[in-house]
Formats: C-alpha cells, sequence, structure tokens
C-alpha cells in the first residue's frame, strides 16, 4: 500500500511542479513584456496629446494671427499705406474706414486676439483698433505696453516677429496694473510690403494674441496634465504656463535640451522623478514642454502587475487542483490494470504488493502467450495476408499502422514504387466447377509470386469476385516489368488452364499505402474489358476519361431498334445491335451508361415479346434480365440479342402463315396508300370487309401493337422521310400524313421519336 501511494504521490508532484514552473515562467513573461508595453504606450499616448495639442495651438491661434495680417494687407477696400504717403495724411475718411476693418477682424476672431495696430516707422504713428490714432509713438510713455514689438522689428532682419508673453492693464494709461485688471498678450508684427524688413518697412502690422487662448487649448486637451504645461521661445521666457505669474520670465528649460521636434524623456526635478516631454512649434520656434511625475505612469502599472500576480496566483492554485485530478485519473488505469493482473494471475507471489511487479509478472506470461500465438499466426498466415491485402485494397491503414501490418505479407524492406493489376477471367471460370475454379486461382497465385525479378516483388490474392490482384513493388516504375508479368499470367492461362485472361493496369504510386489508387484506377478500366473482349491488357488511360465522360448514346438507336423489331426486319435489326456495339467500343460513354442503354434495349425487347404474347417452345416463361445479367461481355450479349430475336421473328412468321396474312397484308397496302386520307378503324375493315373488332385483335395478335399505334406509326415513319428530303414545311408533311394541325402532328412525332420535327432535321444534318 506504502509504495502503490508513492506511485500517486510521485505522478502529483510531477504534475505540480510542471504546472508551477510553467506559470511561473509565463506570468514572468507577461509581467515583463505588458509592464514595460503599457509604460511605453502610456508614454506614446502623452507624447501624441502633447504633439496634438501644439498643432490645434498653431491652426487655432497662431495661423489665425497670420492670416489676419494676410487679410489686413490684401485688403482692396482700404489702403495699409496710408500715413505713409503724404497725400494721404489729411483724408479723415479714409483713417476711420482703415480703423473700422482693423475693428471688425478684432470682432471677428475676438476669442483669439485682443487688438490690431498699424505702426507707420517714418511717421511715429500708431492707428490701433483699441485705441485709436496715436503720435509720436516713440516718446509718449502711455504706448509703452504697445511698443515692445516695435523696437524689436526695428532690430529685426526679417519680415516677422513674435513678441514674447508680456501683461497689460486693461487701460494701457493706467501706471499701476494687477492680475485682476492685466491682459496676457503675444503680439504677432509683420512688415508691408512683405519681404521687407522691420527697419526698412512702411508699415508694421501687429496683432495682439490673447495668452489665455493658448492656456484654454491646454487646459481642454490636457486636463490632467495642465499645471505641469508651459510653452517657451527660444530665449527661454515663458509663452505660456497655468502659473500667470512666470509670463514673460525667463524658464527653467532652454532651448539647448532641444534634439528634435518631439521627445519624451526622464529627469529630476525638485528631487522627484518626472518624465519631461516637449514638442517644437515651428511656425514661431516655441518649444511646449510638459512635466509629469514618472508615479503618474507606474501607478497604473502596478494595477496590471498586481492583476498578473492575482492571476499567476489563481492558476497555480488551480493547476494544483487539477494536477491533483490529472494523477488520480492516470492512477486509475494503473490500478484497474494490476487488479485485472491479480485476476488473470493463477497464483500472484505475496511480495509482489508494487504495481510495477505485478506488471512486470504479467508481460512474461504474456510473452509466452505470445509465442503461442505466433505458432498459430504462422498457420493462418494465408488467411491474414488475404485481410491485410483487402485493407490495403480499401485503404484501411496509416503509414504507422502498414509498418505494423507489414510482416504478415513477408515484406522485408519498403520498395520506391508500387502498381496494381487486377486479373479477370470470369467468363472462362464460369464454365469451371467451383473446385477445379478454386483451383485455377489459387494456381494462377503461386505462380505469380513464385517469379522472380531482380529488383521485384509480387503478391497476388483473390478477390471475392472471381477476380485476382496482383500488387507489384519495385524500384523502378516500369511498364516493361507490367507487360512482362501481364504476358505470363495470359501465357499460363491459355497453356495450363485453357482461359482467356483480362487484366487492367493501375498507376505507379510511392506509398503501399496508396496502392488503393492504383486498384481503383485498374477496377475502373476492367469494367470496360465488357465492352472490350477482345483486348488482353486494358492498359489505356483513355478508359478512366471515358470514365468521368458525360456523353450519351443517342436515344435514336433505341428507338430504330424498336422500330425495326416491331417491322419484323431481322437483318436490319442486326445491324442495329451491331451499331449500338461498334458505338460502346469507340465512343467516348461511362461503362455505367453503356450498361444503363443495353438495359435499355433489353427492356424494348421484353416489351415487345410481352406485345406479341411470344411464348418460348422450352421455357414456360422467359426471364430476359436474367440471361442477360449471366452474360460476361458485349460480345456474348450481341450474339444472345441476334439469335434470340431471330428466334423471335421465326416463330412470329410461322404464325402469321397460319393466319389471315393476306388480310393483313392488304389493310397495311390500305393504310400506306391512304396516310392522308380517313384510316380511321371502322373506314379500314369496311375497306377490307373485316369487323373492327376482328381488325384490331388481328394488328394486336400478328403486329404486336394495336391498329392505331399502328397508323401512327407509318404516319410518323412517312413524316420521318419528308423531313429528310427537306422540301415541304411542317404544316404541307402534317396534311401529307393525316393530321389537320402542324401542332397535333409535332405533339404525335415528339412522343413518338422523342423530339420535335425541327429538332429532328437539326440531327440529321449534325449526322451528315
Amino acid at each position: 500500500m506504502k509504495k502503490r501511494n508513492s506511485v500517486f504521490a510521485n505522478l502529483a508532484i510531477s504534475y505540480m511542479s510542471i504546472v508551477i514552473v510553467i506559470v511561473l515562467l509565463l506570468c514572468s513573461t507577461f509581467y515583463i513584456y505588458f509592464s514595460g508595453k503599457y509604460k511605453d504606450e502610456l508614454r506614446n499616448r502623452n507624447q501624441l496629446i502633447l504633439k496634438n495639442t501644439a498643432q490645434t495651438i498653431e491652426s487655432t491661434v497662431l495661423q489665425r494671427a497670420q492670416q489676419m495680417y494676410l487679410d489686413i494687407s490684401l485688403s482692396k477696400n482700404v489702403n495699409v499705406r496710408l500715413f505713409a504717403d503724404p497725400a494721404y495724411q489729411n483724408n479723415h475718411s479714409k483713417v476711420i474706414d482703415l480703423q473700422e476693418l482693423l475693428k471688425s477682424e478684432v470682432i471677428s476672431n475676438s476669442d483669439v486676439v485682443q487688438a490690431v495696430h498699424l505702426y507707420y516707422p517714418k511717421n511715429k504713428m500708431l492707428l490701433s483698433s483699441l485705441y485709436g490714432l496715436a503720435m509720436n509713438v516713440d516718446h509718449d510713455r502711455s504706448m509703452t505696453y504697445l511698443a515692445d514689438w516695435i523696437q524689436g522689428m526695428r532690430s529685426n532682419p526679417s519680415s516677422s516677429y513674435w513678441t514674447s508673453t508680456r501683461v497689460i492693464p486693461q487701460d494701457i494709461y493706467t501706471v499701476q496694473s494687477d492680475n485682476s485688471s492685466s491682459n496676457a498678450l503675444i503680439t504677432f508684427a509683420h512688415s508691408y510690403p512683405f519681404q521687407e524688413s522691420g527697419s526698412d518697412s512702411d508699415v508694421i502690422i501687429a496683432v495682439d494674441v490673447k495668452e489665455s487662448a493658448i492656456r484654454d487649448i491646454i487646459r481642454n486637451m490636457m486636463p490632467s496634465q495642465y499645471e505641469g504645461t508651459f510653452i517657451l521661445d527660444r530665449s527661454g521666457q515663458t509663452i505660456s504656463d497655468a502659473d500667470s505669474s512666470k509670463l514673460g520670465l525667463q524658464g527653467e528649460y532652454d532651448d539647448s535640451t532641444i534634439q528634435g521636434e518631439a521627445q519624451s524623456n526622464n529627469g529630476t526635478i525638485d528631487q522627484a522623478s518626472h518624465v519631461v516631454s516637449y514638442q517644437l512649434i515651428p511656425s514661431t520656434g516655441w518649444t511646449m514642454y510638459s512635466v509629469v511625475p514618472s508615479s503618474s505612469f507606474y501607478e497604473k502599472s502596478i494595477v496590471i502587475q498586481k492583476l498578473i500576480l492575482g492571476i499567476c496566483l489563481l492558476v497555480i492554485l488551480i493547476g494544483i487542483a487539477m494536477s491533483g485530478i490529472l494523477a488520480r485519473a492516470n492512477y486509475s488505469p494503473i490500478k484497474r490494470l494490476t487488479a485485472k493482473i491479480r485476476g488473470l494471475l493463477d497464483h500472484a507471489p505475496e511480495q509482489m504488493t508494487n504495481e510495477y511487479g505485478l506488471i512486470d509478472a504479467a508481460f512474461v506470461k504474456l510473452k509466452d502467450k505470445v509465442n503461442s500465438l505466433e505458432e498459430t499466426l504462422e498457420a493462418n498466415s494465408a488467411v491474414i495476408k488475404h485481410n491485410v491485402v483487402q485493407n490495403l485494397l480499401n485503404n484501411c491503414y496509416t503509414p504507422e499502422e502498414w509498418l505494423e501490418e507489414r510482416p504478415f505479407i513477408g515484406f522485408t524492406h519498403a520498395y520506391n514504387h508500387y502498381c496494381c493489376l487486377v486479373l479477370d477471367s470470369s467468363e472462362a471460370l464460369a464454365q469451371l466447377s467451383a473446385r477445379n475454379m478454386q483451383y485455377a486461382v489459387f494456381r494462377i497465385m503461386n505462380q505469380l509470386e513464385s517469379v522472380v525479378l531482380p529488383d521485384c516483388r509480387i503478391i497476388a490474392e483473390a478477390l471475392p469476385d472471381k477476380r485476382v490482384v496482383v500488387i507489384v513493388c519495385a524500384n523502378e516504375a516500369s511498364d516493361g516489368l507490367l507487360e512482362q508479368i501481364s504476358q505470363f499470367v495470359i501465357s499460363e492461362g491459355k497453356e495450363q488452364f485453357q482461359l482467356d485472361v483480362q487484366i487492367a493496369w493501375g498507376s505507379w504510386v510511392p506509398e503501399m499505402t496508396e496502392v488503393h489508387e492504383s486498384y481503383d484506377e485498374a477496377h475502373i478500366k476492367l469494367k470496360y474489358g465488357y465492352f472490350l473482349p477482345d483486348i488482353a491488357i486494358l492498359n489505356d488511360r483513355k478508359l478512366l476519361d471515358r470514365e468521368n465522360s458525360t456523353e450519351e448514346i443517342p436515344q435514336a438507336i433505341v428507338a430504330r431498334f424498336r422500330d425495326k423489331l416491331q417491322a419484323r426486319q431481322s437483318d436490319e435489326l442486326e445491324m442495329v445491335v451491331e451499331q449500338l456495339v461498334l458505338a460502346m467500343q469507340e465512343g467516348m460513354y461511362s461503362a455505367d451508361h453503356c450498361r444503363f442503354m443495353l438495359g435499355n434495349i433489353v427492356f424494348v425487347y421484353s416489351d415487345y415479346l410481352k406485345s406479341v404474347q411470344y411464348k418460348h417452345r422450352e421455357q414456360e416463361k422467359l426471364d430476359l434480365y436474367s440471361q442477360f445479367a449471366q452474360l460476361r461481355s458485349v460480345r456474348a450479349f450481341r450474339q444472345w440479342l441476334v439469335q434470340s430475336s431471330a428466334d423471335l421473328l421465326a416463330y412470329l412468321e410461322n404464325r402469321n402463315s397460319e393466319r389471315a396474312v393476306s388480310s393483313i397484308e392488304v389493310v397495311r397496302q390500305y393504310i400506306e396508300d391512304n396516310l392522308s386520307g380517313d384510316l380511321s378503324l371502322d373506314a379500314v375493315s369496311a375497306q377490307v370487309f373485316l369487323s373492327s373488332k376482328y381488325l384490331s385483335k388481328l394488328f394486336k395478335e400478328e403486329i404486336g401493337m394495336n391498329y392505331t399505334d399502328y397508323v401512327t406509326s407509318q404516319r410518323m415513319e412517312r413524316a420521318k422521310v419528308l423531313i429528310e428530303k427537306n422540301n415541304m414545311t411542317i404544316e404541307q408533311i402534317a396534311n401529307m400524313v393525316g393530321y389537320g394541325t402542324a401542332a397535333y402532328f409535332i405533339k404525335k412525332f415528339k412522343e413518338m421519336h422523342g423530339c420535335t420535327p425541327g429538332n429532328y432535321l437539326r440531327s440529321i444534318a449534325k449526322e451528315a
């Protein structure tokens, strides 16, 4: 009991160890991967928000200020060079129009712009949308808050200039200012004309942009990072900040720290770890910074770490539980096996308390039984070989299973190619007794397997349908080898048993487990041996194409057979049968379709025998279908049908001689001469002086069909002749054969011949 429990314990410990190692490995991988990836995602997301905010500031605020400059400078209603041209200095209406333009632009962009100013350097005059016209601006102390961009443009070699943020009071004439009554403005100044520098320009157009518009965009787009987001210009002065007291002052960062347009770095601020992200605003050269404590990134990743740890512990617990279940489940078969072994062993030693000892003893006993079984298998090797070959032909083996079964048919090594041949001598074997037939089959099998060929092995086995399958195993795929084996079988069959053997070949295959494909091809080809009895070796691949063919033998052949049979024309009847057999031998019709057509011929023949009340002289009931099923080739079918039909016609001829043959002939001649006239039964019976009832009975017995059908058939035969001449219309032909309307004629013609007159005419043209 103790050792048995140790087996269970070892299984449980093994499973638990595997589970713990796998779970720890996976969780470590997940932790490393997801933790770092999540931090990178947060950084990238923060950088993307910063980039979008910078783009929004540029498009919504900065570009609008530049657009206002273009709108004013390109306005057709006023001249911005008004005071630069001495001729217009006293034109007050023009001044008013110009100021109204400035005011309208400010009103249109009031959410972003505080005011618009026009400064004329040569006259030292200022026209403002907010403060009106000011003279001698350079010496006016009240203009101190507006004139910083004037000095900047004078020293600026380019045509445009952005000032730093400056705080000015609502009333520029007030010297004192406080935060409650002050505005933070950024001025965009541009010379006019466009390409002139600030010192050479005629007019300087200045747009006062509200710093609050920039802060509002940052607050709306970056609410969580708003307090740590600010903008510095090239000199490091603060352009925008949540803390208004820092506006216009030197910042903590300068332009020398920027290595690109967008970046994210770690840094230490006030002895605390921060993530500093920045984005360059191209149109102004400003840099937008976002300083976020590193803890804001790591706090969210810690949640993921805790979640992974929780999942890890949960999976370990589930794994331990599953380990116990699996250990018990895997131990149960061992326990059941040892219990069965104890029951099977006659006496188990007392010291064998361990399951493995009992299993070992059982294997020793099993070995003895296997040795005995091998002797039994050797005695039944023929039956085993037969079953193995049958399973191969039925595709019952996987490659692994075949390796186990291969020794049962004496295979010592594998070959490179395999091919299947099927031998059919059922027509000849049918003439032998059951004992002689069995002897002949096994003699052929033994002689085939005894053939010694280099690098070749032959396996022969009988099939249930009196056929023999031959599996050729060779290192090289050679049709010459198959030809040699086929000729050997044919010659041996004729010399020893006087048997005509037909052999069908399959294709070569590379594996023994695929030999069923070769057998299927040989089996299909052998189906055509029924229609090609004179061909001993069926190896033409066109036979496989016939099997997939959808072509059909024309039904007109069956109709002609019926017509010639009813007309009792033995020579032409034999020609129709010969034509049918030739079509089956040379055409691309499938074997099943050919069999179907032969069945139709037998059906037509049987139906006619019933109609003429034929009684065979030796049989009370003639079973045509049974006779047809026993025929082994189409050649035998042709002989049987021709002979049987000859006997039938001789019987009918003899019977006609005993009856009123002359009357029937007179009636037939009258019908032939008067197809367009009245051929009702009463009218014709009056012409030959017979009663209508007797004439109807005579037609049924002598001709094999009733009077009406005979008249219809004669009319249709005359119609076919007229159609073949192709010199009359359908209406004319209908009148010539006794039909009043063409529609009724077409209907009867289709019932008789299976197609309309037009289709029949086209089929004749196609055959021609």
